[in-house]
């Protein structure tokens, strides 16, 4: 029998939708007391954007009483708002690094098709350097960390879920979140990663697409340059959480002290989102 740890790997319910490919559900997680986090009522997804008519029901039959946006205005104009079922609330909460702007790096490295300026961009460790950035940025950054105690101020309401938070790819903000709201239920740290690193099972095809396509149209000769950006990547998590110890004496302490939330808040969480009986 495979050893508790490595079952919760195969937790992370995929949603089946077709244009939000990672799209899935927190539940069936295990915390360190014994309870497990309910199914249905927190989920993590991809940009809603790209939805399908075909999705819609599926989405729908999800009873979601809200979603949150966490992309940026700039992004939510060029990709397109969510598709969502009638009688959805929706919640903007924007998070924008000026420093780390991924998607601005992006648009620079496809804009300037000179390999050598693409390598000087993305190359020897660039492009990984800025995603670890940006998780310290996470942690670090005051406007950032009231968004995340937004969200999770949303999903403590009694009345706020089943709620589904996303950002475009569903894996770097929306990933920390995910981590935030695991880590408050009692959720052990090898298992939130485990759930963090996910997205790259769940979004390979997509990721593969994407690479061929910027290959194939000549907009990169490397276009592998791009995976640190387009890949969840343990050492990214690890950066969020090294700074929440530097800042803090514990995630105890980040709570209350980096993002202002109570027992009350933390007490909403655990009603909404967790069954069983403590061990």
């Amino acid at each position: 029998m495979l050893p508790e740890p490595a079952r919760a790997i195969l937790v992370g319910r995929s949603l089946g939708l077709r244009g939000a490919v990672n799209a899935r559900d927190l539940g069936g997680y295990r915390t360190a007391g014994g309870r497990s986090v309910r199914g249905g009522v927190a989920l993590r997804s991809d940009g809603l954007n790209h939805v399908t008519a075909e999705d819609l029901d599926p989405l729908g039959a999800l009873g979601l009483r809200a979603v949150v946006d966490l992309r940026s205005s700039e992004e939510i104009r060029e990709a397109g708002p969510d598709r969502l079922p009638d009688g959805v609330a929706t919640h903007h909460l924007p998070l924008l690094a000026m420093d780390f702007d991924i998607h601005l790096m992006l648009r620079s490295a496809l804009s300037d098709r000179s390999p050598r300026k693409q390598r000087s961009l993305l190359g020897n460790g660039r492009a990984a350097a800025m995603m670890t950035g940006l998780y310290r940025w996470f942690v670090t950054d005051p406007v950032a960390r009231e968004r995340f105690a937004a969200l999770l101020r949303l999903l403590a309401d009694p009345d706020g879920v089943p709620l589904l938070f996303h950002c475009s790819a569903g894996k770097d903000r929306t990933g920390w979140a995910a981590a935030l709201v695991l880590t408050a239920l009692g959720v052990e740290r090898e298992t939130v990663l485990a759930d963090y690193l996910l997205t790259n099972e769940r979004s390979a095809p997509v990721v593969d697409r994407v690479l061929e396509d910027f290959g194939s149209r000549g907009l990169m000769r490397e276009p592998e340059l791009l995976l640190p950006v387009f890949r969840a990547d343990r050492d990214y998590l690890d950066a969020a959480f090294a700074e929440v110890e530097a800042g803090w004496s514990g995630f105890d302490a980040f709570w209350r002290e980096g993002l202002g939330l109570d027992e009350d808040v933390l007490t909403g969480l655990r009603t909404n989102l967790l069954v069983g009986e403590a061990g």
